[in-house]
């Protein structure tokens, strides 16, 4: 009987036998169709447009709309690889073009690395009066210079023979700088971007969608939504 209960019990032997395979890794990237500018680092940007000595300087309004909306043209990677895109609306003071030139520069490799501007210099004039003043007199004197941003634009560019976690942590960090929310992107993050947005429009099974209710004046929405959520349905506020 014991017998019997320590055959049952016995495990049967498992034989391993090893086997040397060769491992197939893919090529490294080579990098071949990349351009590199004349000058790899940010150029200086100056503080106040250069005008004609027989122009004055120019006033205008705060003209809003040019930071509202999502942004129809600058709006991908010319060199299809790293930048950073605006998530929102805002405006870029001189402070601002030196930090990101000062940090950028400070963690570019210009042996193979390069970046470029994709926004103006500053352009639009703010107006500011000084302190005490009563009101009326007049627009007061032009403060500051600087360059709307709308939703979507490319700000700056970085390429070259790189890949995008050795530029991701220094991009994250003058994005987090910036007066408007914006984040670091490759161009493999703004395919997936757009895949997803087609994606979900797509296969969206709610009808009432934000268009279906602006448009049909779901609970008199009208008597309170803004001219710009009609154009924009509710997105870039």
């Amino acid at each position: 009987m014991n017998v019997q209960k320590i055959i049952a019990l016995r495990v049967p032997a498992v034989s391993f036998l090893q086997i040397c395979g060769m491992k197939h890794f893919p090529p490294p990237p080579t990098y071949d169709n990349i351009e590199f500018p004349d000058k790899p680092k940010l150029k200086f940007i100056d503080k106040v447009p250069q005008l004609p000595a027989n122009i004055r300087p120019p006033k205008m309004q705060k003209k809003l709309r040019l930071m509202r909306g999502p942004e129809p043209v600058h709006n991908f990677l010319l060199h299809k690889q790293y930048g950073i895109l605006a998530l929102g609306g805002g405006r870029l003071k001189w402070s601002h073009f030196e930090m990101m030139r000062l940090t950028i520069g400070r963690k570019l490799d210009t042996n193979r690395m390069f970046a470029i501007w994709r926004v103006d210099s500053p352009w639009q004039p703010l107006t500011k009066k000084g302190q005490g003043q009563r009101m009326g007199g007049g627009k007061g004197a032009i403060d500051q210079y600087v360059t709307p941003i709308k939703a979507g634009r490319i700000i700056l560019e970085v390429g070259g023979k790189c890949e995008f976690k050795e530029v991701k942590d220094f991009l994250h960090d003058v994005a987090m700088k910036l007066p408007f929310k914006a984040m670091a992107v490759s161009q493999e993050m703004l395919d997936e971007m757009k895949r997803k947005e087609q994606w979900e429009e797509e296969n969206n099974q709610n009808p009432y969608t934000m268009k279906y209710l602006i448009q049909n004046n779901m609970g008199g929405c009208h008597r309170w939504l803004s001219p710009y959520d009609f154009k924009f349905l509710g997105k870039h506020l």
